[in-house]
């Protein structure tokens, strides 16, 4: 079960990678499956370049369990801090996707205004790491105590945008974490050029429930493994894929 999900967890950083979600920085970390106060994420690597043998875990406060000494990522906070604050929570992302970034400084607020991007929720909030820690700081989450005060921000929501710096999405399966990541940029650059056009029209709560309550979307529908087997595919996983089934 645990060495599934590492090679899962692999193609996950992999295909958000090769989507542009993430660059040299960003992460994507899963909860431990048979502890749900560790956490499985990654040491200090550019996404692209993570293989089995560099996945750690870590306590729900970002200490590394183990005598492993490789460099831990900084922002390693944010993922604790939202399992700590959200026993539902099974996968975490957080990127700097540049099309999202305007949302998190403009008055405007991103809201789903696409099909696909009715799954990351009704509500989009902003956390601005300096209400509380002051404009002093470099905008990273690198301790305890900012990231539970961005998971009190994120509160039940699926995605929170962090100001001047990025977003941290959180859902109950590694798989949907990914989608939600990868169409939350595509929902932001829609919604910007339907601004530009005129007044964007965000979809309804009752559009967002018939399209994210549909059989279709569950992690383990035919649908929702294609999609996964697509950008896996394009992210050059089809070995690991391979070893999967």
């Amino acid at each position: 079960m645990v060495e599934r999900l590492i090679t899962e967890l692999v193609i996950a950083n992999r295909i958000l990678a090769r989507e542009d979600v993430v660059d040299a920085y960003g992460h994507v970390s899963v909860r431990h499956p048979e502890n749900p106060g560790r956490f499985l994420l990654s040491h200090s690597l550019a996404p692209a370049f993570v293989q089995r043998s560099d996945i750690l875990e870590f306590d729900l406060e970002g200490r590394p369990v183990g005598d492993d000494r490789r460099t831990p990522y900084l922002e390693r906070f944010i993922h604790g801090a939202i399992y700590e604050a959200r026993p539902d929570v099974v996968a975490v992302v957080h990127a700097h996707a540049e099309d999202t970034l305007a949302f998190g400084i403009a008055p405007a607020r991103l809201r789903p205004v696409i099909h696909s991007g009715a799954f990351i929720g009704a509500e989009v909030p902003v956390w601005d790491i300096a209400r509380k820690f002051g404009d002093k700081t470099n905008l990273l989450v690198t301790n305890v105590a900012q990231g539970r005060d961005l998971a009190k921000t994120l509160a039940r929501n699926s995605v929170v945008l962090m100001r001047g710096h990025g977003f941290a999405a959180a859902a109950t399966s590694l798989i949907d974490v990914v989608r939600m990541s990868i169409y939350l940029p595509r929902n932001a650059r829609v919604q910007f050029r339907a601004m530009q056009l005129g007044r964007a029209k965000p979809l309804s709560k009752g559009e967002i429930r018939a399209r994210t309550g549909g059989a279709g979307y569950k992690p383990n529908s035919p649908e929702t493994q294609r999609a996964w087997r697509y950008w896996a595919e394009r992210a050059g996983c089809a070995a690991l894929l391979k070893e999967l089934s």
